[in-house]
This record gives structure tokens, C-alpha cells and sequence, in this order.
């Protein structure tokens, strides 16, 4: 697939379509209140690192194409007083890191991804792959020199129980990369797997909430295994609530 990549800095038209897109994110996702409140901030508080691919399969009402995939990132201080080491709380404390950082002024020093979101008409065609290069070539051109992810690996919902402790660190025997497929394609562009997130989102909702979201009855007190989820829910269904912790596999490129 022919595919074209810039910021949204270089095509702010595209800032309605990137959201526009279909995908494969679980319903529960979109209710981390952290997410809820600050991803939408990306696209206009930094949309230099902000990238936006299409097809570029135009026509006169889509000149350059259709959106077929997003990628997202921010800067923020990771070398200074009080942090230094990438956050157990990944996600959610990486995005918090940055808009703060901006709201003090603080001078960045990392790039985090986001994440990269491909249409789920462009699955399968490497995509993904090629968007993470273009986020480390867009981070060198912002003058960084390493990017961080917390990783959640697209493979990890298939064993729900397993450790994310083992799994992040599992690799094939053919080859020695890492068993995950999302994790392999950061590993083959040249990242180092450092820790586990174990915390690195948080999904917390009532009993009816959880059942509208996921389909599930949610009536008794346990691990409840949900679709797309990577581990267990936790529910106190006695209590009325049900808790989400997501974990996620830091990696660092350095460029």
C-alpha cells in the first residue's frame, strides 16, 4: 500500500478524520478517565508529534487519500528530580508527566508513543510497523534522541491469566525475538524491552457500567475475564464496582 505520512502540524484538516477511523480498541478502554481527559489534548497541544497516514488513493473530496492510520506521542522531562526511572503506572502517568511538563514549562528530554491506531480495513499490510518508524524519525527531527512506549502487547488478551511479568520477557525459540507480536515489531526496529508497567491504566466502573461495556452479567465477587482485556477484571459485585489494571511493557529507542 502506497503510504503517506506527516504530521498533523502539516495537515490540521485531518484532526476530525484520525478519530474517525475504525478500530479494534475494547468498548472498556475508551473509560480510563486519565485517557478520557488528555488524549484529545494531543492533537492541539502537540501536533508536531502527531502523525497522521493516508492511502493516497485521492479523489476531489480527499485529495491525499483516506485516513488509514494515526500515531500519537508527546515530550516530557524524564531526566530530572523526582522521576528518572520510566513510571509503574506507564500509560497514565507518562501522559499526566507531559501535560504537566507543558503547563510549568518544563524542557522535555523523551518522547513517549501514544499509540498507533491502523483502520481496520488497512490491518495486515505492515502498517503499524511503518508507523513506529516514522514516530522515531519524526522524534530525531524534534531533536530527541531516544523514545519510550509503554507497550501493550496485542497478544497478551489470549492468556489472560498469565504472568506479564514472564510474558513481557518471552521470546521464540527459532529466533530468540519476543513471543508477542507487537513486541516483536518494536525489538526488530531496534528497542530494548526495560520493565514491566504493572499498573499502567486504570479502568474503574460500577457493576452496570461494566455490563453495558463488556456484555458480561458481572454478578458475583472475582476475576472476571473480559474480551480484549489482558488480564482479569476485578469485581466486587457485592460492593457494586469492578476495578481494571492494565499492564504494559515499557520499551526505550534510543536514535
Amino acid at each position: 500500500m502506497e503510504l503517506h505520512v506527516t504530521t498533523l502540524a502539516e495537515r490540521p484538516e485531518l484532526a476530525g478524520d484520525i478519530w474517525a477511523m475504525k478500530d479494534l480498541w475494547p468498548e472498556f478502554m475508551m473509560h480510563d478517565p486519565v485517557g478520557w481527559a488528555n488524549v484529545g489534548r494531543i492533537v492541539a497541544d502537540f501536533p508536531e508529534y502527531v502523525l497522521v497516514a493516508t492511502d493516497g488513493a485521492g479523489d476531489d473530496t480527499r485529495p491525499h487519500g483516506k485516513v488509514v492510520a494515526r500515531g500519537l506521542s508527546v515530550p516530557f522531562a524524564l531526566h530530572v528530580d523526582g522521576r528518572g526511572e520510566l513510571p509503574d503506572t506507564g500509560w497514565d502517568q507518562v501522559l499526566l508527566w507531559a501535560f504537566s511538563d507543558l503547563r510549568h514549562g518544563r524542557e522535555p528530554d523523551t518522547v513517549s508513543a501514544i499509540e498507533i491506531t491502523v483502520d481496520t480495513d488497512a490491518l495486515g499490510k505492515g502498517i503499524s510497523g511503518r508507523m513506529l518508524t516514522a514516530m522515531r524519525a519524526n522524534a530525531a527531527r524534534l531533536g530527541f534522541s531516544e523514545v519510550v512506549a509503554p507497550v501493550r502487547p496485542n497478544a497478551k488478551h489470549r492468556e489472560p491469566e498469565a504472568s506479564i511479568h514472564e510474558y513481557a520477557f518471552r521470546t521464540r525459540e527459532s529466533d530468540g525475538l519476543p513471543h508477542d507480536p507487537w513486541l516483536r515489531v518494536h525489538v526488530r526496529a531496534g528497542a530494548t524491552i526495560e520493565k514491566v508497567a504493572p499498573a499502567s491504566m486504570t479502568v474503574s466502573g460500577s457493576v452496570e457500567q461494566w455490563r453495558s461495556w463488556t456484555g458480561k452479567p458481572f454478578d458475583s465477587d472475582g476475576p472476571v475475564e473480559v474480551d480484549g482485556a489482558l488480564v482479569p477484571v476485578h469485581c466486587e459485585a457485592s460492593r457494586g464496582y469492578a476495578v481494571y489494571v492494565e499492564p504494559n511493557v515499557w520499551v526505550r529507542h534510543r536514535i
